[in-house]
């Protein structure tokens, strides 16, 4: 861990108590690495479960061991939170649904777990004159201007018609029998109470928009490290196939654009956010690599390509398959065309930008999951058969 750290402003950077919420994740495994190993920052670590985590817990010797506390709970309802966030200096909200699928088969608890059961983390942090650094979603954007022009129109290649800027463009969502917008709808309303409690109250926070953050340990395998059941988002869908060499399912054609961002770029700009609260109170922040853009079906083809080569394995005959979103989703499924990143003001804040190319990324993501994937096998073949 480097001493003498300083700020953008050169200012020494003091060590502070962060009650991260959500920590046992994806994003939250990946900051907590970065906080014990580059910090002097303390965490309480608050989750439901820590397999993420725990070869940061244990053993006890871990020259980290005095600076990360794991709290089990569940945010819903329980006494314990406000105690946690009083001790901290600064809340990291990375708690939530997130999984597409689940949008509109699960729309009561997409909206609960991202709107109703945020509410007291808003409402600890605002009572508390405490810092609040919230993870919202790219979602929040909805569709953009230019997919409602006509498919020939010209105006669908001007960036004003699609690029994403968090002080600027408007948030367009689907019909409400559309429940795939759920997620977004209620992911926007606890932003806007957020930036209300900071106009009315003085609440000092920062919410981050992140746009495909991909890495090692992201989502799940299903039946290897998650759910035998469920549908986890593309990149991770995409892997299941791979690993279990079956063909990759594009919804409604993979006519969709994304960005992806490789995970330990995106934390690097969350730390930027932490340690420099001058800079990134009241903004809102896009998180995402605008170069690393591709549709889905062209995302198929690289990572067929991709794991091809970290595999060792030759594709399957038939690499991809057209499926309906409706097949695919169930009813009250709905997408946005594009989802691109302005990067223009966590750029001028903060000074960050994406370092790691689409195919680095992929190339590190699937590795980690070729990996975890044989391990898991050859674990499950090894156990002894009951007699």
């Amino acid at each position: 861990m480097a001493s003498g750290r300083v700020d953008l402003d050169g200012k020494p950077i003091k060590p502070i108590t962060i009650c991260m919420i959500g920590a046992g994740g994806f994003i939250g495994s990946h900051l907590c690495e970065k906080l014990m190993a580059d910090t002097p920052h303390k965490v309480l670590a608050v989750d439901v479960y820590n397999d993420k985590i725990k070869h940061l817990l244990e053993p006890s010797s871990l020259p980290w061991a005095d600076r990360i506390q794991f709290h089990r709970l569940n945010i819903k309802n329980d006494s314990r939170l406000e105690g946690l966030i009083r001790m901290a200096d600064l809340t990291i909200n990375l708690a939530a649904i997130c999984t597409p699928a689940d949008y509109n088969t699960r729309p009561l608890d997409t909206i609960y777990s991202n709107f109703i059961d945020a509410l007291p983390v808003v409402k600890y942090c605002s009572e508390n004159g405490k810092r609040l650094i919230h993870f919202s979603t790219c979602e929040v954007y909805g569709k953009t201007i230019g997919a409602f022009l006509p498919k020939d129109s010209p105006l669908r290649q001007d960036p004003n018609y699609y690029v994403l800027k968090e002080d600027a463009s408007p948030c367009i969502f689907g019909p409400i029998e559309k429940q795939r917008w759920s997620y977004a709808c209620a992911k926007q309303l606890i932003e806007r109470l957020i930036y209300a409690e900071g106009a009315e109250n003085g609440l000092e926070f920062t919410i981050v928009r992140p746009f495909n953050w991909i890495g090692p340990r992201m989502d799940f395998i299903p039946g290897i490290d998650g759910p035998s059941e469920g549908v986890p988002r593309v990149l991770a869908c995409f892997s299941n196939n791979l690993l279990r060499r079956e063909p990759l399912k594009l919804v409604d054609g993979g006519q969709s654009q994304r960005t992806f961002v490789y995970i330990r770029d995106a934390i690097e700009a969350v730390l930027l956010m932490i340690e420099n609260p001058a800079r990134a109170n009241g903004h809102i922040f896009n998180v995402g690599n605008p170069n690393n853009e591709v549709t889905v079906r062209q995302l198929a083809e690289m990572m067929t390509q991709v794991y091809s080569k970290v595999s060792g394995e030759s594709s399957i005959e038939t690499p991809t398959i057209d499926v309906s979103s409706k097949e695919f989703y169930g009813e009250g499924y709905d997408d946005s065309d594009k989802r691109i990143p302005d990067m223009t003001i966590i750029n001028r804040q903060l000074g960050w930008n994406p370092q790691t190319s689409l195919w680095d990324l992929l190339e590190s993501t699937l590795t980690y999951q070729h990996r975890t994937y044989a391990e898991a096998i050859k674990k499950a073949t090894s156990k002894p058969v009951a007699s």
